[in-house]
């Protein structure tokens, strides 16, 4: 959403009522590297104070170098932006002080407990004297790190050092946390415990802007997300609004044999009538079908391919997930581990 290029509250698009006060405004942001590289391309956005913001796209769309000019860590080559009111060229150090940033890579002290970790944390961002031992109870009590507070940080595995580092960007209770692919590299347990405490500080007013690979992640936190590639946003909206772009629902169909097997369904279902207007997509155990008739005719489609002797091992008629939508939109796959899939065929 395009900044409306005020410092004051902006006036919403939708219903004409004042919205919260802007948290970030950026216009026309654009980050040309050395080599000539355009690592970010116009981007226009906007994030209201309070919201849980996902950045979402692949390794190499734009989103750490985004989030690196925000965090004042990059000067943009053109553009305007603005976070909590200061503009990151010339105020970088009112906007150091009124964030938190959680890189990719931890960058807690090893040879440090978790509790000597967030009180040094509290002393470089001149938290008062008075207050740091209660902010350090907090915090740590916060991040379900109390029983293990004198425990050096080096034993410490993956999930707990992430959310050790999570808690040390919160010290000075910035209005706004920036939080680049926090949960790459975890399992399912310990990304949930991070789920749950970004939820948490999400839901004492703090504004988060996530970056993530994980379309999961983005569907189960974000209020609002923006979908980057190739260094341009090409698609902003809440989870629901943006499923609601695939159109129709999703039909997943099972096949035996290989990669022939796939392609002939594929190219029976884009020559089936009812589908002239579906996308059609080969995935690792069969095809999927995105189509608005994909309910009323899917049993014909699977009586088509049993005709012509492919084997149905299985199916499933459902509504589209943000897997679907990234696909649609940028022709590509995220795999479930977060990294790029191979580019996937898309018809329409």
């Amino acid at each position: 959403m395009p900044s409306s290029g005020s410092d004051d509250a902006i006036e919403s698009r939708h219903d004409g009522r004042t919205s919260p006060p802007a948290a970030i405004e950026v216009e026309g942001l654009e980050l040309v590297y050395a080599d000539g590289t355009a690592a970010v391309q116009g981007v226009d956005m906007t994030v209201p104070e309070g919201e849980f913001f996902g950045f979402l796209g692949p390794n190499g769309a734009g989103k750490t170098t985004t989030i690196k000019v925000f965090a004042t860590l990059l000067s943009p080559t053109s553009g305007r932006v603005r976070v909590n009111g200061f503009d990151v060229r010339t105020e970088p150090q009112s906007v150091r002080e009124t964030i938190g940033y959680m890189a990719q890579e931890t960058s807690v002290d090893p040879e440090l407990t978790a509790e000597e970790n967030v009180r040094f944390a509290c002393e470089a961002y001149g938290v008062p004297r008075g207050e740091r031992s209660e902010r350090v109870d907090e915090l740590l009590d916060l991040v379900d790190l109390v029983d293990v507070a004198d425990k050096r940080a080096e034993e410490f595995s993956g999930g707990m050092k992430k959310r050790l580092d999570a808690a040390t960007a919160l010290v000075h209770r910035p209005p706004l946390v920036f939080l680049d692919e926090p949960t790459t590299g975890l399992d399912p347990k310990a990304r949930n415990r991070l789920w749950d405490y970004f939820r948490r500080i999400n839901g004492r007013g703090t504004t988060i802007f996530l970056t993530t690979q994980y379309l999961e992640e983005a569907d189960q936190l974000c209020d609002r997300l923006a979908v980057i590639s190739g260094g341009e946003i090409v698609a902003e909206g809440s989870p629901a609004e943006l499923k609601r772009r695939v159109g129709g629902e999703v039909l997943d169909v099972e096949l035996e044999g290989g990669p022939a097997s796939r392609e002939r369904a594929a190219t029976i279902a884009r020559a089936f009538d009812a589908f002239s207007d579906a996308a059609v997509t080969e995935t690792d155990e069969g095809i999927s079908v995105t189509a608005e008739s994909a309910r009323q005719y899917g049993t014909d489609l699977l009586v088509a391919l049993r005709d012509a002797e492919l084997i149905v091992t299985g199916f499933n008629i459902r509504a589209p997930t943000l897997d679907d939508v990234f696909l649609a939109i940028t022709g590509e796959a995220v795999d479930s581990d977060g990294n790029d899939a191979a580019r996937t065929e898309v018809s329409r």
